[in-house]
């Protein structure tokens, strides 16, 4: 399998290989801030983590995801999750998704710091070519960030997903690809500086 195991690590934190034992800590972490009443996000509801974590471990197993906890360094405290998914291991392209994080920590180094350690295990140990991301359309703050990130909108897929309500989601993609990597992680390394400094 393209997709092995691995722990990754920065100055603030940890990324995890996602296990059942964190459903308590991920319970917590959704808790804060209430994430599932945000209607354009994944976050499940804190009674139904342990069925994500499920989900995720499936879709792991079949080849189809990467999933992490984000573990805050400091505090030894579950934060938030991500993962990779949507893998596509023959062109080597995968994207970054189902990502949130406590209230507490949004807005905060957290995000560039998970983000790269993602993007740098992906371009320089998987060799990807391309790293995707996407959002609902109307969740203006995750646009911001992944454009922030360095990252450019490809479209949008519109009515791509019906949802639980009857809804439609337009989803938009953004991409990062292998040889924009180098301006894109200084862009990172410059962020994370700043966090540092400010």
């Amino acid at each position: 399998m393209w997709l092995q195991e691995v722990e990754l690590e920065a100055k603030s934190v940890k990324l995890l290989p996602l296990r059942p034992a964190h459903v308590e800590g991920l319970a917590a972490a959704v808790a804060d801030g209430a994430l599932w009443q945000l209607w354009f996000t994944n976050a499940p509801h804190q009674d139904a983590v342990a069925a994500y974590v499920e989900q995720a471990l499936s879709q792991q197993a079949a080849g189809q995801s990467l999933p992490f906890v984000v573990l805050e360094k400091a505090s030894g405290k579950i934060i938030g999750t991500t993962r990779y998914c949507n893998v596509d291991a023959v062109h080597q392209r995968l994207e970054i998704g189902y990502t949130w994080y406590a209230k507490s920590y949004q807005r905060s180094a957290v995000n560039t710091e998970c983000k790269t350690l993602l993007l740098t295990h992906a371009f320089e140990v998987l060799d990807a070519i391309a790293v995707e991301f996407r959002t609902h359309w109307h969740n203006h703050v995750s646009r911001q960030a992944i454009a922030r990130l360095g990252a450019k909108q490809d479209g949008v897929l519109r009515n791509h997903q019906k949802l639980a309500d009857g809804s439609y989601r337009d989803t938009v993609v953004f991409s990062i690809i292998n040889g924009e990597w180098p301006a894109v992680k200084m862009n990172l390394r410059f962020r994370q500086s700043q966090y540092a400094n400010g």
